[in-house]
């Protein structure tokens, strides 16, 4: 029977061939170089001056020299920095894998510009409940940067739902890599 850390290995490594290419962006600290009239919705669309970027390879290269610092976010290269702005998450988290590996559930996720990330405790995924009650659900994706993840797999999410380990507790949510994650 394989550990939680193997089968976490083992999946990282699956992962990592399927997932895009990010530039070593935590080791670029040049000086800001300004700000670019560049903005990622809600709903990950990237709008460069107003219009939508169409190009599909153009997005994934400018999200693999994405990098936050405090609350802000940069495209970078070893030599500029320039902020850009992002209305919620970075990403946007478009589909779901369950997977079993030795009795052991692990949720894959797949982002719009080809991340992919399982779920568990180096990846978090927490629920954000506004006012009017509707929820926002996240998933940590890569240096301090997170997914929203979209209706569709919310759902998908809300199907495998079950209690969790707290039994005085009527709490929903998914578990992945042996970590639990409620979803309300």
């Amino acid at each position: 029977m394989k550990t939680l850390d193997q089968i976490h290995a083992e999946i990282l490594a699956e992962t990592r061939k399927d997932t895009a290419k990010v530039s070593p962006v935590e080791s670029w600290n040049p000086a800001l170089s300004g700000d670019m009239d560049l903005r990622i919705t809600r709903e990950g669309q990237w709008i460069h001056q107003g219009d939508p970027i169409r190009r599909e390879a153009l997005v994934k290269v400018f999200s693999s020299i994405l990098k936050k610092e405090g609350d802000d976010y940069f495209l970078v290269t070893p030599v500029e920095k320039w902020r850009i702005q992002v209305e919620d998450a970075p990403f946007s988290v478009v589909k779901v894998e369950v997977m079993q590996r030795d009795g052991v559930q692990v949720l894959v996720f797949s982002t719009s510009v080809g991340d992919k990330v399982a779920a568990g405790p180096d990846h978090p995924l927490r629920v954000v409940v506004n006012a009017k009650g509707e929820p926002s659900p996240y998933l940590a994706i890569r240096g301090g940067m997170e997914g929203l993840i979209n209706r569709p797999v919310f759902y998908e999410l809300v199907g495998l739902a079950e209690p969790g380990p707290e039994k005085n507790k009527a709490v929903q949510g998914v578990y992945s890599l042996g970590a639990f994650f409620p979803l309300e």
